[in-house]
């Protein structure tokens, strides 16, 4: 039998990054251009697509959202939004408390200069201008999603459905696929000029601060969904763990959904209330994926001497929370889905862009994972909700 190794992408990630600062010890500055050269078009190519993005994915996951529109499903929505929130401001005031007492402040821009220069550049540059901008993305996903919802419109909603099937091919055929390379070259520059030392600190602290955080949001989840149905939270959350195992090896949402389903009845949900939720919830409830999203911005901003504060993270997270219905059932979805609202509301560039993938999918499973578990919360308020009825 030949063995054949076909690595996840957390794996091609983390290979990647090490290949890429190995590399930048003895690679020639030409060489390393090169790389940076590929970078650049295809940073361009990701600012082209982004627009498209959003209105491929957001505008028929609203319009989908009217089907059968009802009580339990605006409470499921209200409910899986206000976890999101909630995931979203903890996640920024613990990484606000927390990054400083880990990371010295010398290290910082403000210390010994923390800093992306352009020493090293492309060799030319290829624009590719988007067809709209990510504003205007934003608002014409929503009228058209919405409009769709509430005339009826089933050719157009045909039509949206068709073109996020082209979408979800694009980022899975063409982003995806590319990210390693991506991540290969920008860490092949930060090698070369010196910064990766720092960088990969940030990364380590992090995942912990993450982690942790993960930890306290489920338990935070699962002792409201307890106090409301009056269920033992911590039995609940103990049935709900092969919901979380099975989605560190799929590090998506959408394909856990069997297992979900099946621990969610474990706990005592109807089925029929669980056979709406679950499915539902995996598509509009990341809080998990939200908690890391902030906490992987704020730290790149306080280590690049950018300003993190709550006025400016506050509509960043309100507006997460809605984008992040737009992220797609597959590896790395919800991180490409945010990319849009990072450059436009905290002024992330190609570099910071970059970082910011890499370190949201070195923890990828384990935001799915959250995501996936916290579903069983909503599954069992919902089911509460829906006895009373």
């Amino acid at each position: 039998m030949i063995f054949k190794f076909n690595p996840g992408l957390l794996t091609k990630i983390v290979i990647a990054i090490i290949i890429g600062i190995g590399c930048s010890l003895f690679f020639p500055v030409w060489a390393v251009r090169v790389f940076v050269t590929a970078n650049g078009l295809f940073s361009n190519f990701l600012s082209f697509i982004i627009p498209l993005l959003i209105l491929g994915l957001i505008a028929p996951g609203i319009a989908d959202l009217g089907k059968g529109a009802g009580k339990l499903l605006i409470i499921t929505v209200l409910i899986a939004y206000g976890s999101t929130l909630i995931a979203g401001f903890f996640s920024f005031f613990t990484t606000k408390w927390s990054l400083p007492l880990l990371i010295e402040p010398t290290t910082t821009l403000n210390g010994s200069g923390f800093q992306f220069s352009d020493v090293i550049t492309a060799f030319f540059t290829f624009e590719m201008t988007p067809l709209m901008g990510v504003t205007t993305a934003l608002v014409f996903a929503f009228v058209i999603g919405i409009g769709v919802s509430a005339v009826n419109a089933e050719r157009l909603k045909g039509a949206l459905g068709e073109f996020r099937k082209i979408i979800i091919l694009i980022i899975q055929k063409a982003i995806i696929p590319l990210l390693p390379y991506y991540i290969f070259g920008i860490f092949l520059k930060i090698g070369a000029e010196g910064q990766v030392t720092m960088i990969l600190s940030l990364f380590f602290k992090v995942i912990i601060v993450i982690f942790v955080m993960h930890i306290i949001l489920l338990l935070f989840q699962f002792v409201i969904a307890g106090a409301i149905s009056g269920k033992n939270p911590i039995k609940a959350l103990i049935t709900m763990l092969p919901a979380y195992v099975t989605a560190l090896g799929t590090q998506s949402s959408a394909a856990t959904i069997p297992v979900t389903l099946i621990q969610a009845k474990k706990n005592g949900v109807d089925p029929e209330v669980a056979d709406f939720v679950i499915p539902l919830c995996a598509t509009i409830h990341l809080s998990g994926s939200t908690l890391k999203i902030v906490s992987c911005a704020y730290a790149i901003m306080y280590m690049t001497g950018l300003n993190p504060d709550i006025t400016l993270f506050a509509g960043f997270i309100m507006m997460l929370g809605v984008t992040m219905v737009a992220a797609p059932g597959v590896p790395g979805g919800a991180i490409m889905a945010a990319i849009a609202i990072l450059q436009s509301m905290l002024g992330f560039d190609q570099m910071l862009t970059g970082l910011m993938i890499a370190l949201y999918i070195t923890m990828d499973s384990f935001g799915t994972a959250c995501n996936v578990t916290g579903d069983g919360a909503i599954a069992l308020i919902m089911d509460k909700i829906h006895k009373k009825d």
